[in-house]
């Protein structure tokens, strides 16, 4: 199963992901997408990331989960039109953190380069438990010009934008996934099962009797 919180309408690229595109075929209900709007706050995001997420362990249960976090979710990105604070977007990362289910986190978009390595150093603490540990100033280094002025981990990144996302626009992109979700059956689980001690050692009998076949044939 895949999820994604993307921007979405007004030609924004790549065009797709609307919330009812949801998978064809044997994957019909597999694609989850919580398409947003410009302006989009911390709050609001993370209400909408929390409650999808929950319904998506409810209903698909999860065995691992690979978690990409694109920083082009942030304010004042280049490109990106929302308005994610670095901590907001941390959020997202101590919530799914918090459901320990085996988890794998990669980085992801992002083009206001000083921004993206911020937001990687506060997730990587936040994966860590040392959010609360790390300064908000930033220690020197080679690299110290490209955070200027202000030379901090969580500078201000609001920016004009409105928030174009209303409750009621939120609450039915919520109703819709939840509804979609429930056409799933769940995920057949296959269990561990110890391997009987004989099957290895017969196993291991037959590797060593085809070795020697082989030897016999290149001694012929």
């Amino acid at each position: 199963m895949t999820v994604s919180f993307h921007r979405y309408g007004n030609l924004f690229f790549p065009g797709t992901g609307d919330m009812f595109e949801v998978g064809v075929e044997n994957g019909k209900y597999y694609s989850v997408n919580v398409p947003l709007k410009e302006g989009i706050d911390d709050d609001m995001y993370f209400s909408v990331f929390k409650s999808v997420i929950t319904d998506v362990v409810q209903f698909y249960r999860p065995t691992a989960i690979v978690l990409q976090c694109g920083a082009d979710s942030l304010g004042c990105d280049r490109l990106g039109v929302f308005n994610l604070s670095i901590r907001g977007h941390g959020s997202c990362v101590r919530f799914v953190k918090g459901l320990n289910i085996p988890l794998l986190v990669l980085g992801g978009g992002g083009y206001t380069v000083r921004n993206v390595a911020r937001c990687w150093a506060y997730e990587t603490a936040v994966l860590l438990g040392q959010e609360d540990v790390i300064p908000n100033e930033l220690p020197y280094s080679e690299y110290i010009q490209y955070f200027s002025p202000d030379y901090t981990l969580h500078p201000d990144l609001t920016t004009k934008l409105d928030n174009a996302n209303t409750r009621q626009y939120i609450e039915a992109l919520r109703t819709t996934v939840h509804d979609n979700l429930k056409q799933l059956t769940h995920a057949p689980s296959v269990q561990f099962v110890d391997v009987p001690p004989e099957f290895l050692y017969n196993f291991d009998e037959d590797s060593n009797d085809e070795d020697e076949k082989v030897e016999t044939r290149r001694d012929r």
